[in-house]
């Protein structure tokens, strides 16, 4: 039997907020990652890593907003808790690999397409897994056409968020950034839910997993917490919050990272003994 989906039980409120975690999520990874090509490299991984575990959390936390109004009407829907924690494992694990590339050899070229790629296939990886996660009576079945454009929209979009980050220009650059890349990331869960059609079995056997509101709820609360901390520490670095460095990049050039240029002291001139004037022994 088909099942009957409603994707939009709570009308615009879960898309309105998945799309907001998303953005917030983009904003801060996407300036950790700025901040990471502004810095000497002992202090690079720790930015780097920031900035992957806040876009992984971010698009997590999108991901089970989303799924808050997710419902099939014939069938009660329930969680596996242990799959559902690996999604968010594989999300920053990928995530950061792609963010890691980028950040050590330049958001441009082969670095760019290798980091976006990887970043993307995170992102997608995160939400299937996510998907796989849900336990009802019946199975997914999803469109392999619909599928496969849902993974080139993630890997679009990471791409062109990763070479944001590698401009290193001011902080309205980012957010801009950031919103383009929660619209992306957000459309690619949405096409992604397009490919999905359920099939109910005949009879109402129990499932097994956590209920929704049982698992979802509080689950979220560490990613929140998470992204405030981030946030908090992205507040207190004026660097990140204004875009105007305190040390220039060896190269001027977008996507190339950088490291603080030492600006050694200018000698003064000597002053010069026997000059006119000046008290010398052959003039005493």
């Amino acid at each position: 039997m088909q099942g009957t989906v409603d994707g939009f039980s709570y009308g615009l409120v879960t898309p309105v907020v998945a799309f907001l975690m998303a953005s917030l999520g983009g904003a801060l990874g996407l300036r950790c990652t700025t901040r990471s090509m502004l810095v000497a490299h002992s202090w690079r991984p720790g930015w780097l890593a920031l900035g992957s575990a806040a876009i992984a959390s971010g698009i997590w936390t999108m991901h089970f907003v989303a799924m808050m109004g997710f419902k099939v009407l014939q069938a009660p829907i329930h969680y596996d808790k242990a799959m559902t924690f690996a999604s968010l494992g594989v999300a920053v694990v990928m995530v950061g690999i792609g963010i890691f590339i980028v950040g050590y050899k330049g958001a441009r070229g082969t670095a760019l397409f290798t980091g976006g790629t990887i970043t993307g296939l995170g992102i997608a990886s995160m939400h299937y897994l996510g998907m796989a996660a849900m336990r009802l009576n019946g199975r997914l079945e999803y469109n392999t056409f619909t599928v496969a454009a849902s993974v080139v929209i993630a890997m679009a979009a990471a791409t062109a968020a990763l070479w944001a980050a590698g401009q290193v220009r001011g902080f309205l650059w980012s957010v801009g950034a950031s919103l383009v890349m929660g619209l992306a990331v957000s459309g690619m869960h949405y096409t992604g839910m397009a490919a999905l059609s359920v099939h109910l079995h005949g009879t109402s056997a129990p499932t097994s997993g956590e209920p929704p509101a049982t698992l979802l709820w509080p689950m979220l609360v560490g990613p929140l917490a998470f992204l405030l901390l981030a946030g908090v520490v992205v507040m207190f670095d004026p660097l990140m919050v204004m875009g105007k460095p305190d040390w220039t990049p060896v190269e001027h050039k977008p996507g190339v990272p950088a490291h603080p240029t030492v600006h050694h002291p200018v000698p003064r001139p000597v002053r010069e003994v026997g000059r006119r004037g000046a008290r010398t022994p052959q003039n005493r």
